[in-house]
């Protein structure tokens, strides 16, 4: 049997491989063909498991009982005559067959590492290509789907190198343009119709492009608001495309959710759009010249060990402009994954924070320059990563995220907004000496799945006093109350009364992530007037109320459920100065 059953597990594997390169469309990179290889590892995996955890385990828990039956059914069977088998006979050996044949396959895995591999791939690997083929109506889809398991290893890959590969590129882009002097000004962009005082707005959506119900969903809502006069431009803050940012799922996350939107979108990226060495990502919002510069930089940082060639460069910044064409969405506009926005009195400064949150020595000399440029205006940061999340501060145990965070404090920044985390929170720090208190507000409700860990274990001493955050905990709950089936019934429980420790809520709240109504996504519309700024978040059913969200003590009154949510904060006080421009080549944030 041995042959035949190394046959069959070689002929699952062969079919999953063919089954998820069908599904994942391999555009002729080394990402793109190793992604399905690790999805069949994945699948090998959940085989080996399923057998170690639960086919052989509920086996032994059935054999044990039984053997009664199996010893004088043995001596019954080896006394008769084979020449005229009845039924009783033959389902009598059928069932002593298979039960032999496992014994020896226990025994002989107890002693053999290759056998206990073989016995748990054999029996698990059906299963598993059960799972692969119907997971995406489990509501499982990233811990359970194993095509998502790739993005687990490019983030180990791509957060090593994610500085490295920034810089090179933009050293790069500014050697392309050496009529600029060097001038990080290069790194601006300029929206139409910001001159003078007249007030405007912008909008800002984070971690959209999971292409699916819970992103289109909120499509409407934000053609509304964008198709406004007094919207200039269109700001993603984090994980344009999911899972891996390449370029094969720009069309479907990116473009067909966004047609429709005529103003300028910019973007900063997401550690899933890390995940193709930014490739993706730098056809689709960077300027041609400088998606090519940039896509070269990193194939040279990389010694040329790269399926990336001159001619796939050509195909992608040609496959963007096809794309922008075809669905009227306007990109292409940048030099960098980070830019700036500078008008007369106010600034908004969009900084790359990578997978690690961290920022190379070149964005670190455009940055200083940018708060500079910035300095006595209304200034508005957006960045990948927020500084608090949860209820938790976010910056213990990365000191460079820190330094950052004091760099924008100390440049009197009004408002912090960020991605990563899959829900929308605001925080207010408590004013400073000079009455500055900066807000914080994370804004990654954008399409994604949801981060339920802040609605499901709230912590009951949050980093800051004055918060709120969407859902609430009890939309939260009821929906997963409504829709979780029996057979997820445990892990509710598990999560509900334990906080699904040893992991967490937010870990384990995947399980739960169903994909029909109701939907939490969110953006907000942020808008500029002279004054200061108001902040006001949109929901699948338009602007969002005090009654949707949880908030603190420091909140509206109770009788205020039913208004509008508006963030507003003010100019900071004369004399918050910024910081100091940092000369090439002094010591930076790593």
């Amino acid at each position: 049997r041995a042959g035949v059953d190394r046959g069959w597990v070689w002929s699952f594997i062969a079919t999953l491989f063919a089954i998820h390169i069908g599904r994942m469309a391999p555009d002729g990179s080394l990402l793109g063909f190793l992604a399905p290889a690790v999805a069949v590892a994945g699948d090998m995996f959940v085989a080996t498991l399923i057998t170690l955890l639960v086919i052989n385990p509920l086996y032994l828990a059935w054999r044990w009982p039984t053997r009664w039956i199996e010893r004088p059914l043995w001596r019954w069977y080896i006394g008769q005559d084979d020449s005229r088998p009845g039924w009783f006979l033959t389902l009598a050996a059928w069932w002593l067959r298979h039960r032999l044949r496992f014994a020896v396959r226990m025994r002989a895995a107890r002693y053999s590492i290759r056998a206990a591999l073989g016995q748990a791939l054999q029996h698990g690997l059906p299963l598993a290509a059960v799972i692969a083929a119907t997971v995406p109506v489990w509501g499982m889809s990233w811990y359970f789907d194993t095509e998502n398991w790739a993005a687990g290893i490019y983030n180990s890959w791509a957060e090593t190198r994610t500085d490295d590969w920034r810089e090179a590129m933009v050293r790069a882009v500014r050697n392309r343009n050496p009529q600029a002097g060097g001038d990080t000004a290069d790194f601006s962009v300029s929206p139409p119709g910001l001159a003078g005082d007249v007030p405007f707005s912008f909008i800002v959506i984070g971690d959209t492009g999971e292409g699916d119900a819970s992103q289109h969903v909120l499509r409407d809502q934000l053609l509304t608001v964008a198709a406004r006069d007094d919207v200039r431009f269109v700001v993603v803050s984090s994980d344009v495309v999911y899972p891996t940012g390449a370029m094969r799922d720009y069309e479907n996350k990116f473009w067909l959710p966004f047609k429709g939107v005529t103003k300028p979108v910019y973007a900063i990226p997401g550690n899933h759009d890390w995940y193709d060495a930014l490739e993706g990502f730098n056809a689709t919002f960077l300027t041609p010249e400088a998606a090519r510069a940039a896509i070269s930089a990193r194939v040279d940082a990389d010694l040329n060990i790269s399926t990336t060639t001159a001619d796939r460069i050509d195909q992608l910044i040609g496959s963007a402009a096809r794309l922008r064409m075809e669905y009227g969405v306007p990109t292409g506009f940048q030099r960098a994954p980070f830019f700036d926005v500078q008008t007369d009195d106010f600034a908004l400064i969009a900084v790359d924070t990578g997978i690690v949150k961290r920022v190379d020595p070149e964005q670190e000399h455009w940055l200083g320059a940018a708060l500079a440029r910035a300095r006595g205006k209304m200034i508005v940061a957006v960045l990948g990563h927020p500084f608090y999340a949860g209820g938790y501060d976010q910056r213990p145990g990365f000191e460079d995220f820190a330094r950052l965070y004091d760099r924008l404090k100390a440049s009197g920044v009004a408002m912090v907004m960020a991605g990563d985390t899959h829900d929308l929170e605001h925080y207010t720090e408590p004013p400073d000496a000079s009455g500055h208190a900066l807000q914080h507000l994370v804004n990654g409700g954008g399409g994604a799945y949801l981060s339920f860990g802040a609605s499901l274990a709230w912590p009951p001493e949050p980093a800051l006093g004055a918060w709120a955050y969407y859902p609430s905990s009890a939309a939260v709950v009821d929906k997963i109350e409504a829709q979780t089936p029996w057979w997820k019934r445990p892990a509710w429980w598990w999560t509900r009364s334990f906080d699904a420790w040893p992991f967490s809520a937010e870990w384990l709240s995947a399980i739960f992530d169903y994909n029909t109504a109701p939907f939490f996504q969110s953006f907000v519309e942020v808008r500029v007037a002279r004054e200061g700024l108001v902040v006001r978040p949109y929901g699948v059913h338009g602007r969002l109320r005090w009654r949707d969200l949880d908030r603190s003590a420091a909140g509206p009154p109770a009788a205020m459920a039913d208004d509008f949510v508006e963030w507003t904060a003010a100019r900071p006080p004369v004399g918050v100065a910024a910081a100091p421009r940092v000369p090439r080549g002094a010591a930076a944030v790593r």
